[in-house]
């Protein structure tokens, strides 16, 4: 089972999570298309993923990651960001969130390390669905093919 108090920590400490985010995305040579946007439009998405991590990690959530993240990548694709630096950033989001949990030394006991395995595996799943409904959403708005989001047409 999941750590409650792990989950509640990252949540508590979602804004400098997403501040130190916000600065790599900004810096990063990997991003030069992120370097356009401000740090308000930035805030919003990558706060909402940290302060909201149990919401995001529960069962119940695939349709909203599916709405939200395809939304995304409509978004990134409209202001002209490609699709490489948009997975970037996501596993970015992810990274940092990974670093702190092993940083911050969060888990002292077996049970927490268990629990920490746990969280792991659910940020892992739930990063696994931002990035494949925000390339859906990328190239549906592109008007490529993306089998979860793409009508067949009648020939």
């Amino acid at each position: 089972m999941i750590s409650a108090r792990l989950v509640q920590v990252i949540e508590d400490h979602a804004e400098q999570l997403t501040r130190g985010v916000i600065d790599d995305l900004l810096s990063s040579h990997h991003t030069p298309n992120y370097h356009h946007l401000t740090r308000e439009e930035l805030h919003h998405r990558i706060y909402d993923v940290y302060r909201n991590l149990g919401r995001w990690l529960s069962d119940e959530t695939e349709s909203a990651i599916e709405a939200s993240y395809t939304q995304l990548g409509k978004k990134r694709l409209a202001e002209g960001i490609p699709l490489n630096e948009i997975v970037y950033s996501l596993g970015l989001i992810k990274n940092h969130l990974f670093e702190h949990i092993h940083f911050s030394g969060m888990v002292d006991t077996v049970v927490e390390l268990h629990g920490d395995r746990e969280l792991h595996r659910l940020v892992s799943r739930f990063f696994d669905k931002a990035v494949y409904y925000t390339v859906c959403g990328f190239e549906h708005a592109a008007d490529w093919q993306c089998q979860s989001t793409t009508v067949k047409r009648a020939a």
